[in-house]
């Protein structure tokens, strides 16, 4: 056995409820690997599981993405080796330490071109902002030249989503509460920004669009734009509602959708996506082909130890980041 810090929490609540503990680590079972990390990412996922609002079992290590070197492989693992390089985005959480043992079937090489710091950042926030634009689509698609509506623009998913849209062709409309946040928006190749905090977005979306709406709006904040998001939408347009970051959507009347021209909504998650050894491996070459090429930069704009996961979280929470957050070991 091996001893590893880890961050864990014996109960739900505020940042407070975050403890470094020690836990021992033994060796891969099938299917398995054991992993040492270089660099862990931090999502608002983690702070819904933290505060109870995604229920899990507690006691409960937290953490979904990160990136190290492979120790040990298990029975059965036949994709990664000791000595390879590589990042993920998993589940059960527990990214959140020095060494964990895991699930192989979510784990990738990470190419060389793409350090330790970049992966743990991009993985869930990057195969998110994949299955978005590549896979959550309106009925009649999407086309160059489209409008789209991306809330929380300059939040780590949405700075990677702004790129990738540009790239596609496709004109990204961005919302952030901030000015400053909506200027970072526009430099990462959103098309217009929204200051929804002291504009009535869903008004500045029909006018940027000659009155007719976007196919789609992706949508991580939930409860606080809600209306708002479907007042936005062309007939036959789509709701992708991937995050609760103000709270979840309350009950939906049915009857809106038909009267606002026979919408659509849906709730994803990466998880379903990424259900597959042969799902996640395509989504991640996509994702590293799209970083590699330079057609899009992962944004890492804050980096905490991991003895200060409780101000991570903190700041996290309070909306005073952009762009990625890692905490490094």
């Amino acid at each position: 056995m091996t001893r590893s810090k880890a961050v864990r929490i014996d109960r739900n609540g505020g940042p407070e409820e975050l403890k470094i503990v020690e836990v021992e680590v033994g060796e891969p079972g099938p299917g398995e690997i054991r992993i040492r990390h270089h660099a862990v990412g931090l999502n608002f996922i983690d702070i819904y599981q933290r505060s109870g609002l995604y229920g899990l079992p507690v006691p409960l290590q937290l953490g979904m993405e990160a990136a190290g070197v492979v120790e040990a492989v298990g029975e059965g693992v036949v994709h990664l080796k000791a000595g390879d390089r590589a990042a993920y985005a998993s589940q059960p959480p527990g990214a959140y330490s020095e060494l964990r043992v895991m699930p192989a079937k979510n784990v990738c090489k990470l190419p060389d071109a793409i350090s330790f710091e970049t992966g743990a950042a991009m993985m869930l926030k990057g195969l998110t902002a994949q299955y978005l634009l590549k896979k959550t689509l309106p009925a009649e698609g999407l086309q160059p030249g489209d409008f789209i509506l991306f809330h929380a623009a300059a939040g780590g998913v949405g700075l990677i989503a702004c790129q990738w849209a540009k790239a596609l062709g496709l004109q990204l409309i961005g919302t952030a509460g901030t000015d400053a946040k909506c200027k970072l928006a526009l430099e990462h190749g959103a098309a217009h920004a929204i200051n929804y905090s002291t504009e009535n977005f869903a008004e500045r979306v029909k006018e940027i669009t000659g009155g007719k709406g976007v196919k789609v709006v992706y949508d991580s904040v939930g409860k606080d734009t809600f209306e708002g998001s479907l007042n936005c939408l062309r007939p036959f347009g789509l709701l992708a509602i991937f995050g609760n970051g103000s709270g979840p959507v309350p009950p939906v009347n049915l009857g809106v959708l038909a009267s606002k021209g026979s919408l659509y909504i849906t709730r994803p998650t990466l998880f379903t996506h990424i259900a597959t050894r042969e799902s996640t491996q395509a989504m991640a070459d996509d994702l590293f082909a799209a970083v590699t090429s330079g057609a899009v930069k992962i944004p890492i704009a804050q980096r905490y130890p991991l003895a200060e996961v409780q101000q991570a979280h903190r700041d996290l929470e309070a909306r005073k980041t952009t762009g990625c957050t890692i905490l490094t070991l």
